[in-house]
């Protein structure tokens, strides 16, 4: 008697289906939504993005013929959830990103991560006060696209309402002179955001296409981690300025951020540069720098992705509390060590993005 079939190996077989254009497979790029075994029958759901009818009659043919390969499944269903992008989507591997941008936007800069927990939130927060200055201030948005694990909001201290104009187009929170939009604004407390692979994908799109920005000279957005459906939404269908990888000393988080790196890189986004987060704990008692996650990872990392590393930013007990209360750390102490070196990657981000 043959062992039952499990969802790795399900999973393990759809890995061999590559998205059309590209060198990834359909499971790393998170499309594989869902797998149900009911004794030798099989089903799988896939969320595509796309505007090509070619695609998800490939890959669902694709599926279910690897499925059916399979020892021991008597029958393969495929399932598909298609939505449609705003703009086309990549027709091959390496080809130009479509030229969509938002409207009254200038710039549109991604902050992105391999992983969770690097503080890729707390870096688009205080590198969106930085790129506004102090003086002769740029005009700023910042869209939290992490729609499930939202916060922006906590970190400016607002769960503000936005509004909706007679014409439809949502207005945009105002917190320290940017214009701010997240998920976090439209949940109750602590509600989840329960959504499947299109509608996060139609919120991705709202947030960008029907907020109210106006004229910005920067929208700055704070991605969720990974290279996932959202990561993938937004290179398809927004031209991007360039992306800001974040990432820790340690080899752990920058496996994950090579990876991000190489999404970029694929679709013809330039990357600014690499912000090396909680380089080295600064003791609050005795000035000294402990190397608490390694050093020299972040400069490593750079120089073989030949891209600048834009700020080593200390982990400091006051940039946390900042985030806490609601003020972001270049904002309450823009003289600090932290907020310098915020303020001195913005400094490269306009060299290559002038306002």
């Amino acid at each position: 008697m043959s062992a039952p079939l499990t969802s790795d190996e399900i999973l393990a077989q759809l890995r061999g289906i590559k998205y059309p254009g590209y060198t990834r497979d359909i499971v790393s790029f998170g499309l594989v939504k869902d797998v149900q075994i009911d004794g030798t029958r099989v089903a799988v759901r896939i969320a595509l993005t796309t505007a090509d009818a070619a695609i998800p009659r490939q890959i669902q043919e694709q599926a279910t013929a690897m499925l059916e390969a399979i020892p021991g499944v008597s029958e393969a269903t495929v399932h598909l959830d298609v939505s449609a992008p705003v703009s086309k989507a990549l027709q091959a591997e390496g080809g130009a990103l479509p030229q969509t941008k938002i409207e009254g936007v200038k710039h549109v800069i991604a902050v992105a991560s391999g992983k969770g927990g690097v503080g890729k939130s707390t870096v688009a927060a205080n590198l969106a006060i930085a790129l506004r200055g102090q003086k002769n201030r740029a005009r700023v948005g910042l869209c939290d696209c992490d729609i499930y694990g939202p916060s922006i909001g906590l970190m400016f201290g607002t769960n503000e309402r936005p509004v909706a104009t007679e014409q439809g187009r949502i207005q945009p929170v105002l917190r320290y002179d940017l214009k701010l939009m997240s998920m976090g604004f439209l949940l109750d407390g602590d509600t989840p955001a329960i959504l499947r692979g299109p509608m996060v994908t139609r919120y991705t799109q709202q947030f960008l296409r029907s907020v109210d920005w106006g004229n910005l000279d920067y929208l700055v957005l704070d991605l969720p981690p990974g290279t996932g459906d959202i990561q993938l939404t937004i290179v398809q269908t927004v031209a991007l300025s360039g992306a800001i990888i974040v990432t820790t000393p340690q080899e752990v988080a920058l496996i994950d951020a090579r990876k991000a790196a190489a999404m970029f890189v694929k679709v013809n986004v330039p990357i600014i540069g690499l912000i090396e987060n909680m380089s080295y704990f600064l003791c609050p008692n005795d000035g000294n720098r402990y190397n608490i996650f390694g050093s020299g990872g972040g400069e490593r990392e750079a120089a073989r992705l030949h891209v600048p590393l834009l700020a080593q930013v200390p982990l400091e007990i006051a940039l946390r509390e900042s985030c806490d209360q609601g003020r972001p750390y270049t904002e309450s102490d823009p003289a600090s060590v932290t907020a310098l070196s915020f303020y001195q990657a913005a400094e490269v981000v306009r060299r290559q993005c002038p306002a």
